[in-house]
């Protein structure tokens, strides 16, 4: 179609443009309206999965006695995702920083399971009905949580590869752990949808009020359970009266009573790509140009980055709104398709690397 990508050539670039070349997931069937970006958001937003996922929840302890949730897609055909075949690779699903596991992103994980992956929801601290059984949430690039969850994933299968996908504003928690954590990442390749790249820039410029307002009032809801355990550290009444996700923001995180600090050091802590140099997996970023979430391509998209990194690609399309990318007939969106093609042509390529080479695989 008229997706273009973007990156540093390489072996691996030229797989991929001809793997992604020859998938029909970007030719043909495109939404009827691709010039209204904020319907195919909301089309997206609201549209339910089919069939109806089921999903089986593990609750992970971490070492400050906080807890994240797992959800385990295990679909409606019964078959437990948790407990796949030894070979299958686990598709660790990271939805937006609020906490909104959207029908998108399930609907996501049912065509992964479909394809023999083993899809796995990431829940952080406090986030669609994980317990906060401690009074802390998670900053929007602090990758801690995540990477216990990687390591538990990684001591429960052992011999699986692991990938991960994240969607819309999670994708700062993402690209903030591969930076981290660099070749020790454990991920064999990371995808993300309509990220968010440059977190302080997306806070200050603020959303537009259709997709903004019904975030914050997600947000709040959410927040307002934890009320007595928050009030530890936080003005619950300021922060349950802040009228943009900035505030709710800098009052979460930035305005504690025990350990307040400015909004300039919080993003020195928590830009997603404060260490993008050190990253080591291979990265997919899908992103629509334009989308009404992340803002002007001139002024959000790090198109140096992906000419100077050999594990950052960017493919770019004209249209396809925030998280949106509509199609007609089976899936309705063909950036899962592609992502899920990706995820293929990767495994592909290590394989010939290591027929190539002579290399064992790595345990």
């Amino acid at each position: 179609g008229h997706c273009r990508l973007l990156c540093k050539p390489s072996a691996l670039a030229q797989h991929l443009v001809r793997s992604l070349g020859r998938s029909a997931a970007l030719r043909g069937g495109r939404w009827p309206w691709p010039s209204w970006p904020q319907l195919q958001m909301l089309w997206r937003l609201l549209q339910l999965p089919e069939p109806e996922p089921v999903v089986a929840r593990e609750l992970l302890q971490l070492p400050d006695a906080g807890l994240v949730a797992l959800d385990w897609l295990v679909g409606p055909w019964g078959a437990a995702g948790g407990g796949g075949a030894v070979s299958s690779p686990v598709l660790l699903l990271i939805p937006n920083a609020a906490g909104k596991v959207t029908g998108g992103l399930l609907q996501l994980g049912l065509r992964a399971l479909e394809r023999g992956f083993i899809p796995v929801i990431f829940n952080r601290r406090g986030h669609n009905g994980c317990p906060l059984t401690t009074p802390r949430l998670q900053p929007f690039g602090d990758p801690g949580d995540l990477r216990e969850a990687v390591t538990y994933l990684r001591c429960r299968h052992p011999s699986a590869s692991l990938l991960a996908v994240s969607e819309g504003s999670g994708s700062g928690l993402l690209l903030a752990y591969l930076g981290e954590s660099g070749s020790s990442s454990r991920l064999a390749a990371a995808a993300c949808l309509s990220p968010i790249f440059r977190g302080r820039d997306w806070f200050e410029a603020g959303m537009p009020w259709l997709y903004e307002w019904p975030l914050l009032l997600h947000l709040k809801q959410g927040l307002s359970r934890y009320a007595g355990a928050l009030a530890e550290v936080v003005d619950m009444d300021r922060l349950l009266g802040s009228r943009s996700l900035r505030e709710l923001e800098e009052t979460l995180f930035c305005r504690t009573r025990s350990c307040p600090t400015s909004w300039e050091s919080y993003w020195e802590r928590n830009e997603p790509l404060r260490d993008a140099d050190e990253a080591a997996v291979p990265v997919l970023c899908l992103c629509s140009a334009d989308d009404p979430v992340r803002g002007p391509p001139a002024q959000s998209l790090p198109r140096e980055l992906f000419r100077s990194s050999p594990y950052f690609f960017l493919l770019l399309t004209p249209h396809g709104g925030h998280c949106g990318f509509p199609r007609r007939g089976p899936g309705r969106c063909w950036a899962h398709e592609a992502v899920l093609e990706y995820f293929r042509a990767m495994a592909e390529f290590l394989r010939m690397e290591e027929r190539r080479k002579g290399l064992p695989r790595p345990r």
